[in-house]
C-alpha cells in the first residue's frame, strides 16, 4: 500500500486500521498520520466520562474528519489541541 491509503487505513476501523496501517502498509510515508489517528482513538476513550464526555465526544469526531480529509489530500495538517503529541517517533 502506498502513504495515501496507508493514512487513510489508519483513521478508519480504530485500533484494527492502526495495526493494519503500521504493519502493512508504507510506515515512513504515513507516520503522521499513524500518530494523528492514535492519538485520536485514545483521547476519544475520554468521551465515556458523562455530561463532558459526550461534548468532547463531538469534538473527537470533528477532529477524526479533519485527520481523514488531511490524509485523503495527503496533507500533514495537525488536528486542534491534541495534534502536537507525538507518540510515534
Amino acid at each position: 500500500m502506498d502513504a495515501k491509503v496507508t493514512g487513510i487505513i489508519a483513521y478508519f476501523f480504530g485500533i484494527i486500521g492502526l495495526i493494519i496501517a503500521y504493519f502493512g502498509g508504507d510506515k515512513e510515508g504515513a507516520k503522521f498520520h499513524i500518530n494523528q489517528a492514535l492519538v485520536i482513538f485514545l483521547f476519544s476513550l475520554l468521551s465515556a466520562v458523562p455530561l463532558i464526555g459526550w461534548i468532547w465526544g463531538i469534538f473527537m469526531i470533528v477532529c477524526w474528519v479533519m485527520g481523514l480529509i488531511a490524509a485523503c489530500k495527503q496533507e500533514e495538517t495537525r488536528v486542534p489541541l491534541i495534534g502536537n503529541i507525538q507518540i510515534l517517533k
